[in-house]
């Protein structure tokens, strides 16, 4: 059975779903920030990732464990 983004990635799709965040992925040379991937809600960036993964999906299931650490501070 193939997974879905939203199965493999359950935390994230809840952080845009329900908690109504965002995610930023890549590079930008020229900006203030270093990380690949970031977690942004309402005026604020709560976790960013490192500046180089191996993968996509690395980062992504970096981005998806700090979700799930992050959502369950905000909602047990």
């Amino acid at each position: 059975m193939v997974d879905t983004f939203d199965r493999k990635y359950s935390n994230i799709q809840r952080w845009i779903v329900e908690h109504d965040g965002w995610i930023q992925l890549g590079d930008d040379p020229d900006g203030p920030l270093t990380s690949f991937v970031r977690a942004l809600d309402m005026g604020r960036m709560p976790w960013e990732g490192r500046s180089q993964y191996r993968s996509l999906d690395e980062a992504l299931q970096d981005l998806d464990s700090a979700l799930a650490q992050i959502l369950k501070k905000l909602y047990g």
